[in-house]
């Protein structure tokens, strides 16, 4: 029913056999990726919280941190907004760098070798990747529940009718494919159209906490994730943001009329665009800052942009005109601040091991490099990344009020 306006964000054509979109589809909550910055996302929800206590998102979709946090929420979804954003608020508050890695790992240039020579001796989640991430495992364990079991507390908020469909968004490394899992209410689920791709596929499934875990593995730093599916078979998953071209697309198939993004990246003006970051030879960690911020958090924009034209070109047209297309009222919410600048005034503590082989923490530019603010999971640093999300969603209160408040179209 909601498929036909996402084949446009997807780049193919409208006219491809499937049924045209429906209207209710209610709210989309997205949540981009961005590792520790998402901290980010859960200070912007608490202002939200406070601004309109009364929202509650029909839809979630996360990928990559984004996945996490949404989650946690789709896991309170049976307490008020507010309730569930203070959840979240307490869960960054308590997270440490060694819930999220093993601080006292010697042997990072080892377990590499390892994994280049020899990769099906590997074991993750202690092996795989720079980081032994088993704390993380054990962090979700204990909030979201056993690794292979669906996630009761979201199975719960879905059969409730308190949450519409959630998405999570994988990378799978066995295929090369980006794979969303969608679980949500039966009603809605009949209306939509799986919107399988050569590379990208929906899998719709009961939620479980290795979706999750490998949402959120970081490419390199982070182990891939096995996951089991009846469709797919046995596979093995990274991060969501590798290979996601059109971020907004999973909530446009489930019906979204309204899409609320809350992004980690910075909207840089264009002076600050165009001003040199480095004067001499780039080294590495600059190179990595600025591929992890392609992968990751710049398609967003590309994406959002498509969104604002097509909207253009189907309010430019009578409604009997629009031949099943519908316009989907969008809100991006970023950073005030630079979070990777931000993160230059904290030294999140990392395995000595991991620091030789990364050369250090300096970028060679006087500046925190953008990939270590993705691991600062430092408590100053998570604190400053929630005070600058709350002030920032105070500061635009009256654009969330009105965006919240308006009516979509109708289609």
């Amino acid at each position: 029913m909601f498929d036909r306006f996402a084949r446009l964000l997807d780049g193919l054509r409208p006219d491809e056999p499937g049924p045209p979109p429906g209207r209710g589809g209610g709210t989309a909550l997205a949540l981009t990726g961005g590792g520790a910055r998402a901290a980010y996302q859960a200070g912007v929800l608490r202002g939200l919280a406070r601004i309109a206590p009364g929202f509650r998102p029909d839809i979630l979709t996360g990928v990559s941190a984004g996945a996490l946090n949404g989650a946690f929420l789709a896991a309170s979804a049976h307490e008020p907004f507010p309730v569930a954003v203070e959840r979240l608020v307490d869960v960054w508050r308590d997270l440490r760098a060694d819930h999220v890695y093993r601080l006292d790992r010697p042997t990072v240039p080892q377990a590499l070798a390892r994994f280049v020579r020899r990769p099906a001796e590997v074991s993750p989640p202690a092996e795989g990747g720079f980081l032994d991430t088993t704390p993380l495992r054990d962090f979700v364990v204990g909030h979201l529940g056993p690794v292979g079991q669906p996630m009761e507390a979201v199975a719960r908020a879905v059969r409730e009718g308190r949450l519409g469909a959630f998405a999570i968004t994988t990378t799978s490394y066995t295929s090369g494919q980006s794979v969303t899992w969608v679980q949500g209410e039966p009603a809605r689920m009949r209306r939509v159209e799986p919107w399988d791709r050569p590379m990208r596929r929906a899998v719709r499934t009961p939620l479980r906490p290795e979706h999750v875990l490998a949402s959120a593995a970081l490419p390199f730093f982070f182990p891939a994730v096995a996951i089991d599916d009846a469709e797919l078979g046995h596979g093995w998953y990274g991060d969501g943001g590798i290979r996601l071209t059109a971020p907004l697309s999973p909530a446009l198939h489930l019906g979204a009329d309204k899409i609320l993004v809350v992004n980690t990246r910075y909207g840089q003006s264009r002076a600050e665009a165009d001003a040199p970051k480095v004067q001499a030879y780039p080294p590495p960690t600059r190179v990595l800052g600025v591929l992890m911020n392609a992968v990751f958090l710049d398609v967003l924009d590309r994406d959002a942009e498509t969104l604002h034209r097509i909207n253009a070109l189907v309010a430019s047209a009578p409604p009997g005109t629009w031949n099943g297309f519908r316009p989907v009222d969008l809100l991006v919410l970023r950073p005030s601040v630079d979070l990777a600048t931000l993160a230059a005034g904290f030294a999140p503590p990392l395995p000595p091991s991991m620091r030789l082989v990364m050369g250090g923490l300096s970028s060679g530019d006087g500046q925190s490099p953008d990939w270590l603010s993705m691991l600062g999971f430092d408590p100053a640093y998570v604190e400053a990344l929630l005070a600058v999300g709350e002030a920032d969603a105070e500061r635009q209160a009256d654009e969330l009020v009105a965006f919240l408040e308006a009516s979509p179209a109708a289609g």
